[in-house]
């Protein structure tokens, strides 16, 4: 559970690695002052014995790094060993899969449901850059955190929100793919938060709607929205408009796989643009930079209970002159920013984390 003032949040997670790091959800450990992590004795099997002599040790854990954008958390237990979850290749999953997901739905510790994966990679808004595993096993609210395992043991998935019209479980469970689970795990562990470069660049999906309203000569794949003032694209030369054909020589076919493969990357290094001009395809070497975490301080600063727009699932803060000097690229100062956008928002919502609203 984690301690909240004198609320108590509980959620799930898993150790990723043996020296104590255990991965959740951020939404988990959201403005907790005190966490602590619940483990099942070494050796617990799963089986009645083993159920009813066991005994839970209930460690204090730190926050080592957090990602509001991906909604991962990493924490660490000090001076132990423990038993660690592999990390499955995303590669190697398919549609159809068995898979089981583990945690503590409504803080019933250590319970295990069975699915199948129902798409490998759904994306629940068009113009977001995050996919996630579709499942059909039972998730509930405290599930959140806890890892989705295939049938030989390995992390395939973080559970992380449900669609539902009830508030229980519909079978429509999404979990954090392990693709991207692998690579923010590495990040928090060695900066304590999402190490992105930039080249100062919007992107967005392009549907049949908009490629025919802007006469577009392909309506799919991903289309620059807008190109950051002394920017490296924009020093590069790319424009807004230019529908972007391939990210390093491959196919650039949606927003998630180029978001991914941006990730991948590491400042100083230069990413290669294959664009499509009108009926001219041009192509950009563009330097990397790197992307402050600012999302990640400005929602800190939300209050829940003060920023909340329940009508579109979004923390909403003012843009004040301290917001506006944790933002890189503010045109102006003012307006109202989306610190976060609630796990499981209508895809209908056209609203992602970092979207200023100027008028209403």
């Amino acid at each position: 559970g984690v301690v909240i003032g004198k609320q108590k949040a509980i959620g799930s997670g898993f150790v990723i690695d043996a020296s104590g790091y255990i991965l959740t959800n951020a939404h988990v450990v959201n403005g907790a002052q005190r966490v602590q992590v619940a483990l099942p004795p070494a050796g617990a099997d799963g089986s009645v014995a083993t159920a009813l002599a066991s005994k839970i040790a209930v460690l204090p854990a730190r926050i080592v790094g957090v990602s509001r954008e991906i909604d991962l958390a990493l924490l660490k237990v000090d001076g132990l060993k423990l038993a660690a979850l592999p990390v499955a290749n995303y590669r190697n999953l398919r549609q159809g899969e068995t898979v089981f997901a583990l945690g503590s739905p409504q803080g019933l510790r250590n319970s295990v449901t069975h699915g199948v994966i129902s798409a490998v990679a759904r994306q629940t808004d068009p113009d977001s850059p995050m996919v996630y595993i579709q499942t059909d096993a039972p998730i509930n609210p405290g599930n959140s955190g806890g890892p989705l395992v295939n049938s030989t043991g390995e992390v395939v998935g973080v559970n992380t929100f449900i669609l539902s019209q009830s508030g229980g479980n519909e079978g429509l469970g999404f979990a954090i793919p392990c693709g991207v689970v692998r690579v923010v795990y590495e990040q928090l562990r060695k900066y304590g938060h999402l190490h992105r470069p930039e080249i100062g660049v919007q992107l967005q999906t392009i549907s049949p709607e908009m490629a025919q309203g802007l006469s577009l000569s392909r309506n799919y794949g991903v289309i620059i929205s807008d190109v950051a003032p002394g920017g490296p694209a924009e020093a590069a030369g790319v424009r807004i408009g230019d529908i972007l054909l391939t990210v390093d020589d491959k196919n650039a076919d949606n927003l998630p796989y180029v978001a991914f493969h941006m990730l991948s990357r590491e400042a100083g290094e230069k990413v290669h643009f294959g664009i499509l001009r009108g009926t001219t395809q041009m192509s950009f070497d563009i330097p990397l930079k790197e992307r402050p975490h600012e999302m990640d301080q400005v929602s800190a600063l939300a209050d829940p209970e003060k920023n909340l727009v329940p009508q579109l699932g979004i923390l909403a803060v003012e843009i004040d002159k301290n917001i506006a000097a944790m933002i890189d690229d503010l045109r102006d100062p003012y307006g109202i920013i989306v610190a976060a956008r609630a796990a499981g928002t209508a895809a209908e919502v056209p609203l992602t984390t970092g979207d200023v609203i100027r008028s209403l």
